[in-house]
């Protein structure tokens, strides 16, 4: 099944003992809870024929357009792309509808994701075809033939972690059908970028680049017989290596720029040791360069940045992106520093008609401009962010935690916290730290919240904003030989509190750090936990560029997890492999990696299991030794022996990296697994696995946390994803389902005042009880749900609008005040498979003339026990839930029986109103008898002086009288949870003896 297939149709398929039996879980859909912040984007570009369109690709986001310069983005490839990482995207010079896409990022960070070769549309982006090149790895460069959309060229620098026949450049003549490699140097040699001539595009320049990244360094450059500058004149049938003027000795990354302007002058920025390094500049297309800069900044981390491009009007205007952005106005001689929103530069456009319209990206997303860089639209619309791990915190509604990419660490609300959050509002704050993480807040207490930042700890108050760091060692790691550390701390340390005692924390370097006073005193309490070979203690970045962020410290720990049902039992997980454990808490340990898991792996996660204490989970990531394969194991033995769950026979692909597995807290055996592309489920402990992707978009799930119900997500590009109450997972029932309807218990559900869903970002839901059932077939009548409280009293019924409604007209439409509350809702499917309903609490409102809102709007239950009942034909299946108090009440003072009080009230105000409204609607059917009966003015009179008392005049602001009134007590006292006030008690007997009064009065 293609990629595409299976986001849309999100089929799963469950093992029975002796048959398979088909199961669609569309029903279940995750939300994007943000945040809106924007996260890395590699590529941008424009059309000159539409200046408001623009295109962004992310390093784990995928495609995003913009019609309106930037205002609002759009993603454009989820459900179409088999990655998320996109490297160029090139737009025809002639047809904006035609879009060629290489995917695969550039910039080779330890985390790129892999590429997946090229994508094509044909209709601005609707819609998208792969057209091969699927082992190109990452793309560094794609051009389109300006005279022939159908000739384009592509960049492939390779896989970057291992070498591969697919690095060089490669040209299609048929828009994709067919690629032919017309350039190549070795399997370790690829190409970072090329370039087509303007007014002839049978001239090619073309960067090579020889580059691997491995866990413990980086290599970029070689010989030079191994990079350097290529050019064809006849369209890549022969290529000449430029070397006029050019390094001599080691060549590292290479960025080209052509001038539209002037077609001889071609710059180049190379990567060179010292003063070889930076901008060189031909005016005779390649013949011979001149060395003319070279400033650090041109190549401050060339791995990662090194893009230069040119004002299309004018050749000595020329802009550098790397860190930071720069500009030269005099051919690269001197260059000035450019103000953008977010630091790591990665790519410009600029329309050549209107070069001060531009479009440019960063860490921090993409931002646009309309006067040349004096200002930028907002990074702020961009849902984009690389999250490392997640962490939630016990409030009500719970916040989500989580270090950014290149930003901050951030908590951000899993549904709107209040109920006047502006919907669709994003709300998110700082919560100390920096971009790596972890962020932990303490449990029982979510104003202390616990951080890393790159290998330093700290405690960060959310009362004062201050972060008081207590680091292990107390120095700066930065730049250092791994091997002359005392603790080796990797960019992404991990920490973890202790389920035992909040204020016990474990902290890695290869030793394993305990503290049990905020980070004030650590103790050791691990020998060295890693494989700690010499040759991986080396700096990095070889053999031109030093690049030592500690993201390459290799033998670290990278993940730790202390048993929630065994008090001391620890495991450990490094980063080159080994997975440790110890029974209590320190004093011993043991080595009980997995002897058949090749060595090596990062271990991403362990999860020790809930309900067995011998029992563990873990997830091994060998991507960056050039190794695909999704190594998830599981032990039942402490550790003595080890079982591989991820054999792409039982579900899993093969090329889907393993990121992160979690157990159920609920159900034994009830699996969920991250990996570099989407989410799976196994049922079976592991022996067999399913998609479980639904709606969520095709990006690495870095961490998952099951929390009141709630499975919560984070992604490398993608923020925080929540799939609400996965309880109806946890029945025997859903493996299987057959022939007969099924009720799945409803999770006790909080009782939460929200305001109404948005259908924007972020998708905060309103309150609501989610009910899930399964229907076997089709069904087009005899399918309601019914809602009934603890006395067996049936609250409200809801029928599908596909349920014939022939026995119930009458009681829909004839319906007294006592009647039971019908209403039709849409969105209780009937269709074949599962299916779930958001039922939103509320019980029966006043009668309204309008059909559509009678009866609606009526007061959420209380809280209390119900049953949910559903009816299909002659059958009915119950199961009970609870509605909980919001606990929040109790420290504003409202406890249940000031709610049971204030729900009598309305109950009485609804009746009141239900009355007043049905007795104008009597008195304006008489006066218009009447009228009809040419009735005498006389007559008319008592009528007209009534409902001038019922009914406000027309226009603006008219005194409100009666039926207004007697809404707006309604109003008052539907607002929120609260003591009654005296006056609203006055209001509605005053009320209440007044409509009786004028009610006798008329004698209708």
């Amino acid at each position: 099944m293609s990629l595409k297939q299976r986001s849309f149709y999100f089929l799963f398929t469950f093992l029975l003992s002796c048959a398979t039996f088909a199961q669609d879980f569309e029903s279940l859909q995750y939300r994007t809870i943000g945040p809106s912040r924007g996260g890395r984007v590699t590529t941008v570009t424009g059309t000159p024929m539409q200046p408001g369109t623009f295109y962004f690709g992310a390093s784990g986001a995928g495609v995003w357009k913009t019609e309106d310069y930037g205002t609002t983005w759009n993603n454009v490839s989820d459900g179409f792309f088999n990655t998320p990482s996109i490297g160029a995207i090139e737009i025809a010079a002639n047809d904006p509808n035609i879009v060629y896409v290489g995917t695969g990022s550039d910039g080779i960070r330890s985390n790129i994701i892999e590429g997946k070769g090229m994508y094509k549309s044909i209709d601005a982006g609707k819609t998208w075809e792969h057209i091969g090149l699927e082992n190109a790895g990452q793309i560094g460069a794609v051009e389109i033939d300006p005279t022939n959309n159908n000739i384009v060229w592509v960049a492939a620098i390779g896989n970057a972690f291992k070498p591969n026949s697919q690095r060089g450049i490669f040209k299609t003549v048929d828009g994709g059908k067919t690629w032919e490699k017309v350039l190549y140097v070795s399997d370790e040699t690829g190409f970072a970028d090329l370039e087509l001539l303007p007014g002839n595009p049978n001239t090619v320049y073309a960067a090579a680049w020889k580059t691997r990244r491995t866990p413990w360094t980086i290599d970029s450059g070689g010989k030079n017989s191994e990079g350097g500058i290529y050019k064809s004149i006849n369209g890549g049938k022969d290529w000449e290596k430029l070397e006029n003027g050019l390094p001599k000795g080691l060549i590292g990354k290479i960025d080209l720029a052509v001038s539209q302007a002037d077609s001889r002058i071609l710059y180049a920025v190379i990567e060179a040791p010292d003063k070889d390094r930076g901008l060189y500049k031909s005016e005779d297309q390649g013949k011979s360069f001149t060395h003319v800069s070279d400033d650090i900044r041109l190549v401050n981390r060339p791995f990662y940045y090194t893009n230069i491009e040119l004002d299309p009007t004018n050749p000595d205007i020329v802009f550098s992106n790397a860190n930071p952005l720069i500009k030269s106005t005099d051919g690269g001689e001197t260059w000035t520093h450019m103000s953008v929103p977010h630091v790591d530069n990665h790519d410009i456009w600029l329309n050549p008609n209107n070069p001060d319209l531009l479009i440019q990206c960063n860490d921090g997303g993409a931002n646009v401009s309309h006067n040349g860089g004096k200002t930028w639209s907002t990074q702020y619309n961009q849902p984009t962010a690389e999250i490392y791990q997640v962490a939630v915190d016990d409030q009500y509604p719970y916040w989500v935690y989580g270090a950014q990419q290149d930003n901050t660490t951030l908590a951000i609300p899993s549904r709107a916290p209040k109920a006047t959050t502006t919907p669709n509002e994003s709300i998110m704050m700082n919560v100390g730290g920096c971009e790596t993480g972890p962020v932990i807040p303490m449990p029982g207490n979510h104003y202390i919240v616990y951080n890393n930042c790159k290998g330093r700890f700290s405690v960060y108050s959310k009362k004062t904003g201050l972060s008081r760091e207590y680091s292990i060692g107390a120095s700066n790691i930065y730049g250092h030989n791994p091997k002359d550390l005392k603790y080796r701390f990797q960019r992404v340390a991990p920490i973890h509190v202790s389920p035992y005692n909040p204020e016990v924390v474990y902290m890695g370097s290869q030793y394993l750090h305990r503290t049990s006073n905020g980070g004030k005193n650590w103790d050791i309490i691990s020998p060295d936990l890693t494989a700690n070979e010499p040759d991986k203690q080396v700096i990095s970045g070889n053999p031109i560029t030093r690049d030592i962020t500690g993201e390459e410290y290799y033998s670290t720990l990278y993940s730790i997890r202390e048993s929630k049902i065994s008090n001391g039992l620890i495991w450990t997980g490094s980063n080159d492999g080994v997975v440790s454990i110890t029974k209590d808490g320190g004093k011993t340990w043991k080595n009980v990696t997995p002897k058949k898991l090749p060595k090596g792996g990062r271990v991403e996660s362990i999860e020790p299991s809930q309900f067995d204490p011998a029992k563990a989970y873990i997830a091994v990531d060998r991507h960056l030794l050039g190794d695909t394969t999704p190594y998830f194991y599981k032990t039942e033995d402490y550790g003595e022996s080890w079982v591989l769950i991820s054999a792409e026979s039982n579900g899993i692909p093969s090329d889907y990296t393993a990121r992160v597995l979690r157990e159920d807290p609920v159900r034994e055996g009830l699996l969920y697994a991250g990996t570099e592309f989407g989410m799976f489920i196994s049922f079976d402990d592991g022996k067999t696995w399913k998609e479980f992707q639904q709606n969520l978009p095709v990006t690495p799930i870095t961490d998952i946390i099951l929390f009141r119900g709630d499975l919560i997500l984070s992604t490398m590009g993608r923020g925080f994803w929540i799939l609400d109450k996965v309880t109806t997972l946890h029945d025997p029932n859903i493996t299987q389902l057959k022939d007969s309807p099924v009720l799945f218990k409803p999770d006790n559900t909080f009782r939460y005042r929200t305001p109404r869903r948005g259908g924007g970002f972020p998708d905060y839901p309103s309150a609501s009880v989610l009910i899930d059932y399964y229907l076997p077939s089709d069904i087009k009548e005899g399918v309601s749900l019914q809602i009934m409280d603890a006395q067996g009293k049936v609250i409200a019924t809801i029928v599908s609008d596909s349920t014939k409604l022939e026995s119930t007209t009458e009681t829909v439409e004839d319906m007294n005040l006592s009647a039971t509350f019908v209403y039709t809702d849409e969105k209780l499917e009937t269709k074949q498979g599962l299916n779930r309903f958001e039922w939103n609490m509320q019980q029966k409102g006043a009668w309204a003339k309008n059909k559509k809102r009678r009866y609606q709007n009526g007061p959420m239950v209380l809280p209390g026990k119900y049953t949910a009942k559903l009816i299909v034909g002659n059958q009915s299946f119950e199961k009970p839930f609870e509605v909980l108090v919001d606990p929040r009440l109790k420290e504003d003072g409202v406890v249940i029986s000031d709610m049971r009080e204030q729900q009598e009230l309305q109950f009485k105000v609804i009746d009141l109103l239900s009355e007043a409204r049905k007795f104008q609607d009597k008195v304006e059917s008489t006066i218009n008898d009447l009228k009809k009966n040419n009735a005498s003015e006389a007559d008319l009179k008592p009528y007209k002086e009534a409902l001038k008392q019922l009914k406000n005049d027309e226009g603006a602001y008219p005194e409100v009288v009666m039926v207004a009134q007697i809404s707006y007590l309604y109003y008052i006292l539907s607002g929120a949870d609260k003591q009654l006030g005296q006056e609203e008690k006055d209001s509605y007997q005053e009320l209440l003896t007044e409509f009786n009064t004028l009610k006798q009065k008329v004698g209708l």
